[in-house]
């Protein structure tokens, strides 16, 4: 997912330019060759399939080119459906429901996972990438509708409230202020966002893989 990543920030320099956020970005900066970031997307993907198709089950490479492809479609023109309507249904909402798909996969039964859980999570990822694009009454929408598929999750059973405080809470907490930023101090909040999920959420999740193992 790294070097897909990769590849979106490299097709939208024009626009990040003038993304106060991102402005200090090596590739804004043009302190990275765009020849050497192609290469190391083709080398890593490369590498990656050529890994998964040796000593992975069939399944799990499938999922890695549905990745790929909704990463392309959403990302490389002349489809580039990050410039239309149908943004939020592909790019973090599909991924998300991707990585717990493979995850599952590797565990022996994609159904290992509930799908209200999958459910759960592709609208999670629809909320969050509508909160980052500011669109406050769609992701709002979204919220609600997330917020009604987890309660179901957790009255049938689907997910226990172990899984939820492991599993959700983290990143529901971090979402807390990402929301709050459609409505007041937007690069305050995203800040904040950014420090609870990737730094204090990253560690409660590497304690929790360390408990696991041990």
């Amino acid at each position: 997912m790294g070097a897909l990543y990769t590849l979106n920030d490299l097709t939208d320099l024009e626009v990040d330019r003038f993304d106060r956020m991102k402005q200090q970005r090596a590739f804004i900066q043009n302190k990275i060759n765009k020849e050497f970031v192609l290469l190391f997307v083709a080398i890593v993907t490369s590498i990656v399939f050529l890994v998964s198709s040796t000593t992975l089950p069939t399944a799990f490479t499938i999922i890695l080119v549905m990745m790929l492809v909704n990463q392309l479609i959403y990302t490389v023109p002349p489809i580039r459906l990050k410039e239309t309507p149908l943004a939020p249904f592909f790019s973090t909402a599909t991924n998300s429901v991707l990585r717990l798909a493979s995850c599952a996969v590797l565990l022996g039964d994609i159904f290992l996972v509930p799908l209200s859980v999958y459910l759960f999570m592709y609208l999670a990822g629809m909320g969050t990438y509508l909160m980052y694009k500011s669109r406050s009454r769609d992701a709002s929408m979204v919220g609600v509708l997330g917020s009604s598929v987890l309660l179901y999750t957790l009255y049938t059973g689907d997910m226990n409230i172990i899984q939820f405080a492991v599993a959700i809470l983290p990143s529901f907490l971090a979402a807390i202020p990402l929301y709050l930023s459609l409505f007041t101090k937007k690069d305050d909040m995203f800040h904040l966002a950014d420090i609870l999920y990737h730094q204090v959420a990253m560690v409660f999740f590497f304690l929790c893989v360390l408990i696991i193992i041990f």
